[in-house]
């Protein structure tokens, strides 16, 4: 008779084996969930648990855990955030909604080898020179995002605009880009504060200069701030306003009744959006959270959906980094905007669209779709990225 000897080392390694196969890949989710954007965040954070739960708690097939982190909008919360997970072997993120703190979590990311997967921002610095393999944009680079506005009060035959937005990176890339594709005048150039939250002195301005129309870049708290401000001046009624499609969520439009009837959005995606799997998007959102997502939430969906085809692609092993990283750029995912692929410096080629806010038959304020303004649009800074092996 044979005897088949089977060590203790053997049965540990063979154990330890099926423990490493079963553990889940570990997300680092950072985000704004206090102070008035937390609602951007919890859209964010809602969305993609949207997914993993329709996953049956994975994505592409391999667990998954999800650990959130609170950034309060401050850089140095974020990057210490980032820096704990990058040590316990964290080897994704996303979830940062703010130009100015994702500036602060990316290079802690990418210096450990690791991935950041923006959901949100995707601002002009990382584009361009300071490209990474390692970091990938799901959402739009910012500049390009603007840039369909610009398109937009061309085509709206605006020729005189006053721009604001806030003073920071993706105020400044909102200005930018509006500025690359339009035509016309720029009758002033406004920067507000990032918290700013009383706009009397730039609304007076806006009166003595009397443009064709403004074109403004405030998100959350701000915009409804700005919205509110602008029609009890009676500005809505002489001035028109275009503003991106995230400066009049479907949270801001509750807040701010009907100051933003009219108002032209530009953007990737609306509620109106007519894919079969942007349909059952918004009806699963409904039904599991009980209110109307926004952009953000399309995004962070996408985001995850996008992130379950790489993990697929190395079986949870995220230690094959190269086929990670391949699969992330193929981009082989039905998105909720439709059309989607990646440029050589990791940011989306996408369409643009314009809609408007109007009345529905309901009497309920929502954007509507008017027509497609670009196709296929690639970012100015492509050209730019020398993306390193």
């Amino acid at each position: 008779m044979i005897r088949k000897t089977i060590t203790v080392g053997a049965l540990l390694a063979g154990a330890c084996a099926v423990a490493q196969a079963q553990d889940p890949v570990r997300i680092g989710f950072i985000t704004t969930l206090s102070t008035p954007a937390g609602y951007i965040g919890e859209d964010l954070r809602d969305a993609f648990n949207l997914a993993i739960e329709e996953g049956g708690g994975k994505l592409g097939g391999v667990p998954v855990e999800l650990m959130v982190e609170d950034d309060a909008l401050k850089p140095a919360n974020a990057k210490q955030a980032a820096d704990r997970m990058v040590q316990s072997g964290v080897p994704i993120f996303t979830g940062v909604i703010f130009s100015n703190v994702l500036a602060a979590v990316v290079p802690s990311v990418t210096k450990a080898d690791d991935f950041y997967i923006s959901l949100n921002p995707g601002p002009s610095n990382f584009a361009g020179q300071r490209c990474d393999p390692n970091y990938f944009v799901v959402s739009y680079q910012n500049d390009a995002f603007y840039s369909a506005g610009g398109v937009a009060a061309n085509e709206l035959g605006y020729k005189k605009v006053a721009v604001l937005a806030p003073n920071y990176q993706a105020g400044r890339d909102a200005i930018a880009g509006f500025k690359e594709n339009f035509q016309g005048e720029i009758a002033a150039e406004i920067y507000t504060k990032l918290d700013q939250s009383d706009f009397s002195v730039e609304l007076a301005r806006i009166r003595s200069i009397a443009p064709d129309a403004v074109y403004q870049f405030h998100p959350g708290g701000t915009g409804i701030n700005f919205a509110k401000q602008y029609a009890a001046a009676g500005l809505n009624k002489s001035i028109p306003m275009i503003i991106p499609s995230f400066s009049m969520d479907a949270h801001m439009l509750k807040a701010t009744g009907d100051a933003a009837e009219g108002v032209y959005t530009t953007g990737i995606w609306s509620l109106d959006t007519d894919t079969p799997q942007s349909r059952a998007f918004v009806e699963a959102f409904q039904k599991k959270y009980g209110r109307v997502p926004t952009d953000y939430a399309m995004q962070a969906y996408d985001t995850a959906q996008l992130m379950g085809t790489a993990l697929k692609a190395v079986d949870g092993d995220m230690s094959r980094k190269d086929e990670f990283r391949e699969a992330m750029r193929q981009a082989d995912f039905e998105s909720l905007r439709g059309n989607f692929r990646m440029n050589v410096n990791q940011h989306p080629i996408e369409d643009y669209y314009l809609m408007q806010i109007v009345r529905q038959d309901s009497g309920e304020l929502a954007p509507r779709t008017v027509r497609k303004l670009m196709t296929d649009h690639e970012d100015s800074y492509a050209k730019l990225c020398k993306m390193p092996s």
